[in-house]
């Protein structure tokens, strides 16, 4: 009795001695790897033996048991025993087995005198329900052929090599192949059905054929011939894969050291043909149907996603896999009045072709609710109305915002659907907190067609992320997990808006398992840095952030010593943190920073923090035991001038430094509503 450990994610299996001896191999023998082991192993004991781990990985067991045979050096078989322990991770997925192996002829002496008839039984049996057991999971081709070609894959054939070929029109092209020498016929992957080749005869025919000699191979089909010595085998079995009274495809296995095949073999092989061809068949009319469902709901997607000047828009829609159950989830950009763009995402109740048809048509009536010019809210409450008199009884989840590219402003609004994301200039990643109403035809079914606006900025650089449920969602999982993992993978990942799509697809959509459709937007505004003369830097701070005040200070300092103008850094802090705390004090949003260096007349620097609120900041003089009042006085102290402008939802308060040693007009300082300088300023983002 001897002991092992299996480690599933490094591919290692340790023994002790005891263990080795087990399968009568000596320490200097083995390498440390499950493949050496299974030499010791008759093929059709591995299958069976694979069977029942595979199980037991599959189902969430903690443990298995079995017996099987092992071949001695003398040719001998041993029965033994192995009981193993399966250790899982906190998601269940198996990472490591324990256990013991130990010699069980003492216990199972009556097996050892078994009948060779009842030995030749049992192996057909077992490779036959191997092979059954392993293909009744694959549910596409390439399920198929990863069955056949994967761990195990010829040891069920007892083969040493194996070629599947799948007929195409009047073509049968090879889709797999293993085997040590098999890459020598990769020139005769795609040919036509004729007499040429044996296995496109064999299919052709309807008949397998059996070869022992593969020179006498050759010289029946002279194609074959410049590639038999590069095969390195002895015998071959070319099998028709026929599937209700029609050729699917065929199957060439290829043995070493086989000098016939008996009336038996040719029996299993005929067997065994049949197994594949049925889950050939099932994996093709799945295929079919899978690429019926998903051009049914990509044309129900945006053919084209417009451009726009100042903005990076990625979109990506991922089917669920699973047969004809499409989603109904979908994303829009729609170009809007006044230069703004509208972006969508949504998803319509359930998984089925009837939903990808609701998902249709509403979103062309969002579309062209949004086209007309209406406010978020009423385009919303539109949809609602035109999906609650539809003759269905599906609902819909969407999120929706109108980003102005040159202001920076966002108005968003959402109906029981998952937020947006924004990702910062600086790499922070934010959750803005969206009021929302309920999905829409239950909004009016419910006569609650209330879609709260939600006022967001969004500076030159930062994206706004929007995605549907199936990015962030894992069966068993609370959705916040997804959420947090998300906000990582956005955090993370790469700042182009495409190269983050297919970061956010294959680290979160390919680990959820693919269980269900998910639509993704993203909306970069475009960078804006200025020029190397006259650099800018912008950035928002938002007000529950508490540290948005500190990092704003790092930046205006790592910019300030980057352009030189490191004398003032000391004074554009002090003047921020004055206009950013009045802003997060007195208003009911954020503030967005603008730091730029203005060549002319004189270089100089400027600072903008811009708020949504229209009251006007006024200087006061205060009392000497007041306790606050002195901040546009602190300003007026350390600048050279500054003063507001009124903007369409807000204000902007400036203001100016000059480096010691730089010249100015003697009416630098202006009072509070004074008039911008000679040079006005580009229009400061908005959050």
């Amino acid at each position: 009795m001897g002991s092992f450990d299996w480690d599933l994610d490094a591919g290692t299996l340790e023994f002790d001695d005891a263990g080795l001896a087990v399968f009568d191999l000596r320490p200097e023998e083995y390498d440390g790897l499950p493949g050496t082991v299974s030499t010791r192993v008759p093929p059709e004991e591995g299958v069976r033996i694979a069977a029942v781990i595979e199980e037991a990985m599959q189902t969430g067991r903690s443990s298995y048991g079995a017996y099987f045979q092992v071949r001695r050096r003398n040719g001998h078989r041993q029965w033994t025993h192995v009981r193993g322990r399966i250790l899982r991770d906190k998601r269940g997925t198996a990472y490591r087995v324990i256990g013991i192996v130990r010699n069980a002829s003492t216990e199972l002496t009556e097996f050892t005198v078994i009948s060779p008839l009842e030995a030749g039984r049992r192996r057909i049996t077992g490779m036959v329900q191997g092979t059954t057991e392993a293909l009744s999971k694959a549910v596409t081709v390439d399920d198929v052929a990863a069955v056949l070609t994967g761990t195990g894959g010829m040891e069920r054939f007892g083969a040493d090599g194996l070629v599947l070929g799948l007929v195409e029109g009047g073509v049968l092209k090879v889709i797999a192949a293993a085997g040590d020498s098999m890459e020598a016929l990769e020139e005769l992957s795609l040919h036509r059905l004729d007499d040429s080749l044996p296995l496109a005869e064999a299919v052709l025919t309807g008949q397998a054929r059996f070869v022992t000699s593969l020179a006498e191979l050759g010289d029946t089909f002279p194609r074959l011939a410049p590639y038999i010595q590069s095969l390195e085998v002895d015998a071959a079995a070319f099998l028709p894969l026929i599937a209700q009274a029609r050729p699917v495809g065929g199957l060439a296995l290829f043995f070493r050291g086989r000098s016939d095949f008996s009336a038996e073999d040719r029996n299993l092989c005929l067997g065994l043909a049949g197994i594949v061809a049925q889950s050939l068949q099932r994996a093709i009319l799945f295929d079919q149907e899978r690429e019926f469902a998903t051009g049914l709901q990509a044309s129900m997607l945006p053919r084209h996603v417009p451009v726009f000047t100042g903005a990076e828009i990625a979109v990506r829609y991922h089917a669920a896999w699973g047969g004809r159950e499409v989603g109904g989830d979908w994303y829009d950009v729609i170009a809007l009045p006044r230069g703004r763009v509208g972006v969508v995402v949504g998803d319509v109740q359930g998984h089925d072709t009837h939903a990808a048809a609701i998902m249709g048509q509403l979103r062309i009536a969002l579309r062209a609710y949004a086209g007309e010019g209406h406010p978020p809210a009423t385009v919303l409450a539109r949809a609602s109305r035109f999906l609650a008199e539809l003759d269905t009884e599906r609902f819909a989840t969407c999120t929706y915002a109108q980003v102005d590219l040159e202001s920076g402003g966002v108005r968003a609004v959402r109906a029981g659907h998952l937020g947006p994301f924004i990702r910062h200039t600086d790499g922070r990643v934010g959750r803005p907190n969206l009021r929302g109403g309920l999905p829409l035809g239950l909004a009016t079914e419910f006569d609650d067609e209330e879609f709260p606006e939600t006022r967001l900025d969004l500076v030159p650089g930062e994206m706004l992320v929007l995605c549907t449920d199936g990015l962030v969602e894992e069966p068993g999982l609370d959705i916040a997990a997804g959420m947090d993992a998300l906000e990582a993978a956005v955090r993370a990942g790469p700042e182009s808006p495409d190269a983050l799509a297919d970061h956010l697809s294959a680290s979160l959509w390919e680990r959820w398992g693919t269980g269900d459709d998910v639509a993704l937007l993203l909306l970069r505004r475009a960078p804006d840095p200025g020029t190397p003369q006259a650099p800018r830097i912008h950035q928002y701070i938002h007000q529950a952030d508490p540290e948005g005040l500190a990092e704003s200070r790092v930046a205006l300092r790592r910019a300030l010593e980057d352009w030189g103008f490191a004398e003032l850094v000391d004074d554009v802090e002090l003047a921020a943190g004055e206009l950013l705390g009045n802003v997060l004090l007195h208003t009911e949003g954020g503030a967005v920073l603008t730091l730029e260096v203005l060549p002319q007349p004189v270089r100089r620097v400027r600072l903008w923090v811009k708020d949504r609120s229209s009251v006007r900041p006024r200087r006061r003089t205060p009392g000497e035991a007041a306790t606050s009042g002195r901040g546009l006085m602190l300003i007026e102290a350390v600048s050279s001038r500054w003063g507001v402008e009124p903007r369409g939802d807000g204000k902007a308060v400036w203001c100016e430094f000059v480096p010691e040693g730089s010249r100015i007009e003697e009416n630098a300082r202006t009072d509070l509503f004074a008039e911008p300088p000679v040079v006005p300023p580009e229009e400061p983002p908005e959050d």
